[in-house]
């Protein structure tokens, strides 16, 4: 099985190199089992957000939320978020429905995946 290639976006790289070295290695390690089936094979493991023409992947990995896309060329790592961050902590916390739900549906939350601001406000 071929491994996936990792790509950063500007906003998830500043992300990512924010953490302490150690804590960026722990963060990365998490992806090392990934290959061109795992997320058929494994679906469990991740989370699932939709609007009708994106689907995006949220994985934790220890006390962050990896929030990525599946293209033809890899893994596109949008967003690297501390759980309790307060953009994490608002979409996530007191919603009706599942979280992953909610988040496909938030307008805010495709906002803060597209923008290339990567401060976590």
């Amino acid at each position: 099985m071929a491994a996936f290639q990792i790509i950063f976006t500007p906003a998830s790289s500043a992300e990512i190199t924010r953490l302490p070295t150690p804590l960026q290695v722990e963060v990365l390690r998490e992806f090392d089992v990934l290959t061109a089936d795992f997320l058929d094979k494994h679906p469990d493991r991740f989370g699932t957000v939709r609007c009708p023409d994106r689907t995006l992947y949220r994985y934790r990995a220890g006390d962050y939320r990896i929030y990525f896309e599946k293209t033809a060329q890899g893994l596109v790592i949008h967003r690297v978020l501390h759980k309790n961050s307060l953009k994490d902590f608002a979409f996530r916390s007191q919603l009706p429905l599942s979280e992953d739900e909610v988040l496909g549906e938030n307008p805010k939350f495709w906002e803060l995946i597209n923008s290339p601001n990567s401060k976590n406000e």
